[in-house]
């Protein structure tokens, strides 16, 4: 009897490691299974991330490239609009005509004696060889916008001439548009880079109060400006081709 309760008990003992035995083997091939699955998926990040990272790579020299590309547009741009600044002063520059540079705009100011008669807005030959040279130069630089601005002096139009202008906004107007269409007809400027205002007596540079503040009033000014320039002039206010409306602004 104790000898078969001790073949019983054997056999459930080893029944019971059997079971233990089996139940850890199936615990241990989930977690082995688990973690393959885990080491899959890290494999798969890693390998996600290092194509993430060569994409950023990547990009980053594109961008790299496309900065040095526009600092040499920048240095380029530069060095034609000082070589176009030093072209004009060259050609240009006298008592009657001046030269200036503010914020990337160009300007040539001529005296209207230079370029009209009193009160008239007929080109003279003095004029016409000026805007002549400043055609032979844009010609080097078709990319750049033209503005042609006209003004005058504070003096009432005379009585005889008002049926052709009957303030001195028209006769401003009158000599921008004059110098506009000689650039394009007889220089052969693209009309589609030009643009003419007058201002009348209302932005002068000097006091009107003097003959000589008055001298300099009454002048045309050609002012020569990159597209996105040309295009932020128009919209803060240079209307192109026909009389400014807005009321006179207070004097400097």
């Amino acid at each position: 009897m104790d000898k078969q309760i001790w073949i019983i008990a054997g056999v459930i003992t080893t029944a019971f490691l059997i079971g233990v035995l089996a139940l850890t083997a199936v615990t241990k091939t989930r977690q082995a299974a688990q973690a393959r699955a885990e080491l899959a998926e890290a494999q798969a990040a890693a390998g996600q991330s290092a194509v993430e990272a060569k994409e950023l790579k990547n990009k980053l020299a594109e961008s790299q490239a496309r900065i040095a590309e526009l600092e040499k547009e920048k240095e380029a741009s530069a060095q034609s609009h000082q070589s176009l600044e030093d072209e004009m002063r060259s050609a240009l520059e006298s008592k009657d005509v001046t030269i200036s540079q503010l914020q990337g705009k160009l300007t040539v100011n001529i005296l209207d004696r230079v370029m009209f008669d009193s009160g008239e807005a007929q080109l003279k030959s003095d004029g016409e060889a000026v805007l002549r040279k400043v055609a032979g130069i844009l010609s080097q630089h078709p990319e750049l916008k033209i503005h042609v601005v006209g003004h005058t002096d504070n003096v009432p139009i005379k009585a005889a001439a008002r049926s052709r202008f009957p303030s001195n906004w028209e006769l401003s107007t009158a000599r921008a548009m004059a110098a506009v269409r000689f650039l394009a007809e007889q220089c052969s400027v693209d009309p589609r880079r030009m643009g003419a205002v007058g201002y009348g007596e209302f932005r002068p540079v000097a006091d009107n109060s003097t003959p000589e503040g008055r001298a300099r009033n009454r002048r045309i000014a050609i002012t020569i400006l990159p597209d996105e320039l040309a295009g932020a002039d128009t919209a803060s206010g240079v209307a192109t081709n026909k009389v400014s409306q807005s009321p006179p602004a207070a004097r400097p």
